[in-house]
């Protein structure tokens, strides 16, 4: 039986056990007694604006056979200026050449983007979002854990778009206009967009990454001559390829907490092998000539006067416009282009922590997902203002700390599913997403993150903690972090089966 034979059968049978317990959870969820249902409940609703929260999509739902929308969603959150400014910090902050740089880039993003890829593939098959899958194997409870973790990823990715956004547009008007201006106004679209739900999404992420491809395609081409003698950088240390190699960790793996998110109303009789490539090529094909360019700029902007000038400080804003100023007028309305990009990121983070919000706190199932959107702009915009002079500071040492508990997490989830569960959706029960007692403990999980995070506090290297291990290695955090995790997880979970039996 051939391999796409053998998943065929494997989609029947999920099928069929979810015909059996697929609830319309939307419609029972209109029964619970809530200030947030009523007239404009409704209003909304009959707007196209997805109410839904963390309760599964129900099968019958699950008809979307567009799987390359997962790629336009990657590909538009991506192609930004944060990921180009990322990729900035392997001249500037490693003091790697732009060769170095681009190796690294290459090669820990097409090992790290196999996580959230593969993750995206659970959604169509459970109609369920990704820390609601966590259930699963954190627990009930214990999947508050990932999740409160990763409201702090979403408000700080936010941060540093809004941040990027706010300074790339005020670079426009030469200082007339401030940073905090456009840090409100990605805010509020972005809280629009997100408000509306998933089917505007992907609209939005269709398109958006378009003209940023186009913008990044004419800088190239603008300031490509001046790539081609950066100054000579020292040679690369064991520390600088580390602690890079750490940021594309940082950067990456925490996509699988979002993962499922956006593929939880696509068919499950879709290929999971066609959502998978859909979903690596919109990051990797987003994520690696970006950081690239970031790379290439950063490092020749020490040779060309203007460009040095308008980076003073870390301004990856005025220094895109300083590329393109040959171009007058055009070049600004390119920059201001390339400002906009991070709305597109802006938009999926905001959305999915719409959900993380009832997932941390399960009482709020109650209240319509929407509502967590106008939360968390609330939260992102004025924490923006503040940390608006400090991106590359925040930049290291967040990638860094995200790239160390998402490892934990994707390798738990992994293990959990195709060792414990046999690889197969069939033996998840669909009803048991908000049932604490037909769920894992979740102890397993959380132990092997506490006992995890023993070895790998040595292992990090940051602005505010060098480990012991790190001084002579560089940051191998997320890496012993996979390791480590991957080892003791099936110890403790064998542990916690043969003492509670789920």
């Amino acid at each position: 039986m051939s391999l796409d034979e053998k998943e065929k059968v494997r989609d029947v049978a999920v099928e069929d056990s979810l015909e059996k317990h697929s609830v319309d959870v939307e419609a029972a969820s209109l029964h619970v007694a809530s200030p947030f249902r009523g007239k404009w409940a409704t209003r909304l609703a009959h707007w196209g604006v997805e109410a839904r929260g963390i309760q599964p999509v129900p099968l019958e739902e699950r008809t979307d056979t567009q799987y390359y929308k997962i790629f336009a969603v990657f590909m538009s959150s991506n192609l930004t200026i944060l990921t180009l400014s990322t990729g900035t910090l392997g001249p500037v902050v490693f003091g790697l050449s732009v060769r170095d740089s681009c190796l690294i880039i290459l090669a820990f993003t097409a090992f790290c983007t196999i996580f959230p890829a593969y993750l995206v593939t659970w959604g169509p098959k459970l109609g369920m979002r990704q820390m609601v899958l966590a259930r699963y194997t954190f627990g009930y409870y214990g999947a508050i854990v990932p999740c409160v973790l990763n409201l702090v990823v979403v408000v700080t990715f936010s941060m540093l778009n809004c941040i990027l956004g706010g300074q790339t547009l005020a670079s426009v008007t030469d200082g007339r206009l401030s940073w905090t201006v456009g840090i409100v106004i990605f805010t509020i679209l972005s809280l629009i967009i997100s408000f509306f739900g998933l089917k505007f999404l992907h609209w939005y992420e269709q398109v958006a990454w378009i003209p940023i491809l186009i913008t990044l395609i004419i800088t190239v081409g603008i300031g490509g001559k001046h790539f081609s003698d950066p100054p000579t950088p020292e040679p690369a240390s064991v520390a600088g390829v580390m602690g890079f190699a750490g940021v594309q960790a940082g950067l990456m793996i925490p996509w699988s907490a979002y993962s499922a998110d956006y593929a939880s109303y696509i068919s499950p009789g879709i290929s999971s092998w066609k959502i998978f490539l859909a979903s690596y090529g919109g990051l990797f094909l987003s994520v690696v000539p970006t950081q690239c360019i970031g790379a290439a700029v950063a490092a020749a902007a020490a040779t060309v006067p203007a460009w040095e000038e308008r980076y003073a400080g870390g301004d990856i804003g005025g220094l895109l416009n300083a590329v393109l100023t040959p171009l007058g007028g055009f070049g600004q309305f390119l920059t201001v282009l390339l400002s906009l990009s991070v709305a597109a990121n802006l938009v999926s983070i905001f959305y999915s922590s719409t959900l993380n919000f009832q997932v941390s706190i399960p009482p709020l199932v109650a209240v319509p997902r929407y509502a967590f959107s106008i939360i968390i702009a609330a939260v992102v915009l004025p924490l923006s203002i503040v940390g608006s002079h400090r991106f590359y500071t925040a930049i290291t040492n967040i990638l860094g700390l995200m790239g160390y508990w998402t490892s934990v997490f994707v390798v738990v989830l992994i293990i959990e599913h195709l060792y414990f569960r046999s690889n197969s959706f069939s033996n998840y029960d669909p009803d048991a997403w908000d049932q604490p007692k037909r769920l894992p403990p979740g102890l397993a999980a959380l132990g092997t993150g506490v006992l995890s995070f023993g070895l790998i506090v040595p292992c990090i290297s940051q602005a505010w903690f060098l480990g012991p291990f790190a001084e002579k290695a560089g940051d191998i955090g997320f890496e012993v972090a996979l390791g480590l995790s991957a080892v003791l997880y099936p110890l403790l979970r064998w542990a916690e089966l043969r003492r509670f039996g789920r």
